[in-house]
């Protein structure tokens, strides 16, 4: 049996004031939830978590700063940890994700272990 490896998926969206009519969350709730249901179906889903746009940002310095990090009009909304056999597995598993289809993008990055 081939070694699957552990890759995380990180969603990203740009930031918006407009809040979505009750009939859009509905949509995007089943998007993700066959998006998600079909990756643990299939035994790779590892953890998924949506993040809040509250954060505190700490440079170098010890400086705080209330906000989160926004960059090229983009924020890291969320991440998934899946399973497979290679970067491009993982890849093919990220082009069916729903923030695609509504103008977010999926960075798919391999996990390293750290070693103690």
């Amino acid at each position: 049996m081939e070694q699957l490896k552990d890759y995380m998926l990180l969603f990203r969206m740009q930031p918006s004031d407009q809040q979505p009519t009750q009939a859009q969350l509905s949509e995007m709730q089943q998007q993700w939830g066959t998006f998600i249901g079909g990756i643990a179906s299939q035994a790779k889903l590892v953890s998924t978590n949506r993040l809040g746009f509250e954060g505190i940002l700490i440079n170098p310095s010890m400086e705080i700063e209330n906000g989160i990090s926004v960059s090229n009009n983009q924020t890291l909304t969320g991440n998934m940890v899946v399973k497979a056999s290679s970067l491009n597995e993982a890849s093919e598993i990220a082009k069916e994700c729903p923030v695609l289809s509504m103008g977010g993008s999926v960075e798919v990055r391999n996990i390293v272990p750290m070693q103690s």
